[in-house]
């Protein structure tokens, strides 16, 4: 049995990762799909301290509560930097890393020099796509229902966490058991930068035929990655 703390990136929450959380404890493994502060069921939590830093010492801070170790960390889209950061914090929890599809800045980089995103909606502390935006987004991956039910709940993302240089002193200069995906489809954040953070990790290089969101799209896919040794 293996256990897996699952991070998912802006706009989204813990139901992004439901098929894939689904056959992976019905495999046997014991698994976490936390929302993240701010997101999700938690939006109403949104304030102007959310950065990806306060976001990782939550997850590492529950590591720690649940005295949990040889943790598989799996960050997708921007959840890259905030597992970066959980591993760096706990680095004598966790046993492999996943980069799905996923941003991987280096200390000091921020998220809108590399990813420019044309936000409908934007208040003082969140911002993000309208709820036609998302599922036209969605729709590129998946059948009309399922997108229908990933718009439903995909919400504004802290501002913060894009605006604010990620701090990441030690994450890069440690060595990691880790896994980089790239989903040929996905536009962001591309190529070129997740073969940056693949070499720069020694990382085994993986491609998906899919977009942005194989979570939804290719669950099945994603679960025998995740359990391959």
């Amino acid at each position: 049995m293996a256990t897996f703390l699952l991070i998912h990136g802006s706009y989204q929450g813990g139901w992004i990762w439901k098929p894939v959380a689904e056959r992976l404890r019905s495999a046997g493994h014991l698994v976490f799909a936390p929302s993240l502060q701010g997101c999700g069921e938690r939006a109403p939590e949104v304030h102007a301290g959310i950065t990806t830093e306060s976001q990782a010492e939550e997850l590492a801070r529950f590591l720690w509560s649940e005295d949990l170790k040889d943790v598989v960390l799996v960050g997708a889209s921007s959840g890259g930097m905030v597992m970066a950061k959980t591993a760096e914090l706990s680095r004598d929890r966790v046993s492999r890393i996943f980069l799905i599809d996923a941003l991987a800045l280096k200390h000091g980089e921020r998220v809108r020099d590399f990813v420019k995103s044309s936000n409908f909606i934007e208040t003082d502390v969140a911002a993000g796509p309208s709820r036609e935006q998302r599922l036209e987004r969605f729709r590129l991956d998946m059948d009309e229902n399922l997108a229908q039910w990933a718009a439903e709940r995909s919400t504004l993302h802290p501002k913060a966490t894009s605006e604010r240089p990620v701090v990441l002193e030690n994450f890069w200069n440690q060595k990691w058991d880790a896994t980089v995906v790239f989903c040929r489809q996905a536009g962001k954040p591309g190529e070129a930068h997740q073969r940056r953070a693949a070499e720069g990790l020694g990382a085994r290089w993986i491609e998906l035929d899919t977009g942005h969101y194989p979570m939804l799209s290719m669950p099945d896919e994603v679960v025998r990655l995740l359990l391959e040794p």
